[in-house]
């Protein structure tokens, strides 16, 4: 099901019981965090939170601030208008099960047809919702004032667009007032945590482009507010936007970059998603939203972004320009990443809808709204794992793990060490090479009880024996490494063990009732 924009999924949200509305202000300082925090630690993940009156600095926002809107497992089905993420992905399984590849790079291209299946690739449009309200900056401002400043906004232009005439692209006049409200300090931007550095936009998805290839890549990295006119661009050593900026650094050229907020719910899924590289994150949106995404070019570059974004931040980073200190930021490994150097992005233009809610979500000690975004990832993908690697049964990632950290997997064991065949190969696929302990088990462990897993885990290990140690990347936002980037990964074989495996004993039957006794007392007494 597509979402026509962010206030439709809200709205959806609220029809089917699944939305709070807080009509009281509450500030966007710490505040919000905490009710958020409560909600999201409340059993299921709690209820998604519409925040009718932000307030910044004590005055209340325009825009009203929805959070843990996919923090349960029905509002991520909802995201995707299916019954169950599970329904979603066995739909993809089945349309990868058409043509089984003898290869991985087989299995990337079989996905990109499969996505496309169903849908077109993204379309561009002439205009969109995104552009009722624009608000272009034309020159670099003459001074710049750290939050909470007014913003100066006597070198920019703003202009309110009618739905009817933003769709035919028409010129519109000048609007102080709502120009006014389309200034990145007139956000309800979150301060998370009392030792942030600053504010932070938590669910942006950032497009850049390779200036080599043109190809396109949306991935999510918080942006710190540094002022009305510049933010830190969070992008991690390994992820596809700072790879995209070295080539822009290599050049020497400004880098054009664009931050959208908002629409669909599956472009921020899509933003997150450990899509293949080389893979556009529109096409999986669209393949998910069942239909295709429509892009709009934005006002000051040549980037596109979603036609129904709620708002749209373009820019540029500027290579010849030295990085600056980002964060500290209250992070998904229940710490706080402490200042890094980061590219500065400048801000030429801002747009959104005149109804625009702004999306946000926080991060923090577990669990948290991105257990149930992660988790769906993992399910989503699945197939394309048992793909490469046929003997995997489940996989899952508990929130104690803060994403990555911790990979229990399954497996259908026939040959000795082949749980270490498992470790390596999901060690080579992607973000899973941040994950620091990755424990193999049998067939018959549900790896989603942690519990069972930790049993199992217990009972059928020698320490020394059926553990790895291996070096290898590691998430940057990790503070345990001893260099930044750099760490060590374990893996552990639960599994039963073989006897070609060196192992001499008998291994002994793990105790069960028998089936007919277990039936005759559930008849007699119930559960």
């Amino acid at each position: 099901m597509a979402f026509g924009s962010f206030r439709d999924f809200v709205n959806a949200l609220d029809r089917a019981g699944e939305l709070r509305r807080i009509t009281q202000p509450v500030a966007t300082e710490l505040e919000i965090t905490e009710l958020a925090d409560r909600e999201m630690k409340s059993p299921g993940g709690g209820k998604a939170l519409l925040i009718e009156k932000p307030t910044i600095n004590g005055v209340v926002s325009p825009f009203p601030v929805a959070i843990n809107t996919m923090g349960s497992h029905k509002r991520m089905a909802m995201s995707m208008g299916a019954n169950s993420v599970d329904e979603v992905a066995a739909e993809l399984g089945a349309l990868m099960k058409a043509k089984p590849p003898t290869t991985f790079r087989q299995t990337l291209k079989l996905l990109g047809q499969a996505l496309e299946l169903r849908h077109a690739r993204p379309k561009i449009v002439r205009s969109g919702p995104c552009k009722e309200v624009i608000h272009k900056f034309d020159a670099p401002p003459t001074r710049s004032e750290p939050w909470p400043g007014a913003p100066d906004i006597s070198s920019a232009q703003c202009s309110v667009r009618s739905a009817q005439s933003s769709a035919m692209g028409a010129a519109s006049s000048l609007s102080t007032e709502n120009c006014a409200l389309s200034t990145l300090l007139n956000l309800p931007i979150l301060k998370c945590w009392p030792l942030d550095g600053g504010r932070f936009i938590t669910l942006p998805c950032v497009v850049t482009k390779d200036p080599d290839t043109g190809e396109r890549n949306v991935g999510m990295y918080r942006i710190q507010i540094y002022d009305d006119r510049t933010t830190g661009m969070h992008w991690q050593l390994q992820k596809v936007g700072a790879r995209h900026g070295r080539r822009y650094y290599e050049r020497g050229e400004r880098m054009p970059v664009a931050i959208f907020l908002g629409g669909d719910p599956m472009f921020p899924f899509a933003a997150t998603a450990p899509l293949p590289d080389g893979l556009d994150e529109f096409l999986l949106a669209g393949y998910l939203r069942k239909k295709s995404v429509e892009l709009v070019k934005c006002e000051t570059n040549d980037l596109e972004v979603p036609a129904n974004s709620d708002f749209v931040i373009e820019g540029y980073v500027d290579p010849r320009e030295p990085l600056r200190d980002e964060g500290p930021f209250g992070d998904h490994t229940g710490y706080y990443t402490l200042p890094e150097p980061y590219p500065v992005f400048h801000i030429t233009a801002i747009t959104h809808r005149k109804d625009a809610i702004y999306p946000a979500t926080i991060v923090g000690i577990p669990p948290m709204e991105d257990f149930y975004i992660g988790g769906a990832s993992v399910k989503i993908f699945l197939p394309i794992f048992k793909m490469n690697f046929p003997e995997i049964v489940d996989i899952a990632l508990p929130a104690e793990g803060v994403f990555h950290n911790l990979v229990f997997v399954s497996i259908k064991k026939t040959y000795p060490l082949q749980a270490y065949k498992i470790m390596h190969g999901l060690w080579g696929m992607g973000q899973m090479m941040f994950s620091k302990y990755i424990v193999v088990v049998d067939a018959d462990v549900d790896v989603h009880n942690t519990s069972e897993v930790l049993f199992h885990l217990c009972a059928n290990t020698d320490p020394q024996r059926d553990s790895l140690f291996t070096k290898g990347p590691s998430d940057v936002l990790d503070h345990a490494t001893s260099e930044i980037a750099m760490g060590t990964k374990m893996g552990i074989d639960a599994t039963k063990k073989l006897p070609g495996e060196g192992f001499k004993r008998t291994w002994p039957p793990l105790i069960k009732m028998d089936e007919s006794v277990r039936k005759k007392i559930a008849a007699l007494f119930g559960k």
